[in-house]
């Protein structure tokens, strides 16, 4: 968990900026792509992530950017850019309404009580975990991953470097 709101801030945006990459990689045509039928698709998970910024509006959190859409676009492109866009807005709404003191009080969110330090540590564990979730139908779709935790096998071929199996 986080101690003070700059511990987060810092946080966030290495997480913010890997899961951006991944967002710029996306193509209108891989929104599509399932790990099978009936499950979320690559674009279906990306808005997800989009719109779960406004999650930390439970908090207590404002934000001075409306929040996204409620059906996922078919621009890969418009992800990408609502992602930025809602991402610095909780950037400027932490850094601008939480104090270190802050970041330890706790909130009724569901029905439990939370502590805004294990709020915001749940939602970059939720972030990683569906931005892993994507780079599993991006391969499956056919596009190069971005450098996301170290180099990926696209990363190590463009150095020169045989790829590990």
């Amino acid at each position: 968990m986080f101690r003070t709101v700059n511990d987060f801030t810092q946080e966030w945006e290495a997480e913010f900026a890997i899961t951006a990459r991944v967002l710029d990689t996306l193509t209108d045509e891989s929104l599509g792509q399932t790990v099978a039928d009936n499950y979320r698709s690559l674009g279906q998970i990306a808005w997800h992530l989009v719109k779960t910024i406004h999650f930390l509006t439970s908090t207590g959190l404002t934000f001075d950017e409306p929040p996204a859409e409620e059906l996922p676009p078919a621009s890969a492109a418009r992800i990408a850019s609502e992602y930025r866009r809602l991402g610095q807005a909780l950037l400027r709404a932490v850094k601008s309404q939480w104090t270190d003191e802050t970041i330890r009080q706790s909130v009724t969110i569901m029905g439990e009580e939370w502590q805004n330090s294990a709020t915001v540590h749940y939602f970059l564990k939720h972030e990683i975990h569906h931005r892993g979730q994507m780079t599993v139908l991006m391969r499956q779709a056919g596009l190069p991953l971005p450098d996301v935790l170290g180099p990926t096998r696209e990363s190590w071929i463009a150095k020169g470097i045989e790829p590990h199996a």
